[in-house]
């Protein structure tokens, strides 16, 4: 019997990878959460940063899904966009502290989170380059 994409051996989602799943999900619900809270209550205090939380959301989302189903090229393009995201808004959130009144998912890097954003794509990238090579092998 055939093993689901993301279950076979070298699969994004075997061994480690399902800890990386699981993060990423946990991720996905909290900013999804915190921006649907954000957007629906106080989105005329600062929109920009509430859009860029739930930008961070779906990008969290799309790179739970790939990185479940297997979908490599999904996942390596969810979570560049993820790495870059939080270095731009880590960086712009401490440089002009003006133009985000209130923090996102990627603010500071991630400082609300624990640094987890920031981590986490590193992460996530390293384990996609490691199951590359397993199944290439």
């Amino acid at each position: 019997m055939r093993e689901p994409a993301g279950t076979a051996p070298g699969g994004t989602a075997a061994g480690p990878g399902r800890v990386l799943v699981a993060v990423y999900a946990l991720f996905a619900l909290a900013a999804g959460a915190r921006a649907a809270v954000q957007l629906s209550t106080r989105f005329s205090e600062a929109p920009v940063a509430y859009l860029l939380s739930a930008l961070a959301a779906a990008v969290y989302v799309v790179a739970t899904v790939a990185l479940a189903r297997g979908g490599r090229r999904v996942a390596l393009a969810a979570i560049t966009v993820e790495l870059v995201g939080v270095l731009v808004v880590g960086t712009l959130s401490l440089a002009d502290r003006a133009a985000f009144p209130d923090e996102t998912v990627w603010s500071a890097y991630g400082r609300g989170y624990g640094f987890v954003p920031l981590v986490l794509p590193v992460l996530g990238l390293l384990w996609l380059r490691r199951t590359a090579r397993a199944a290439s092998h």
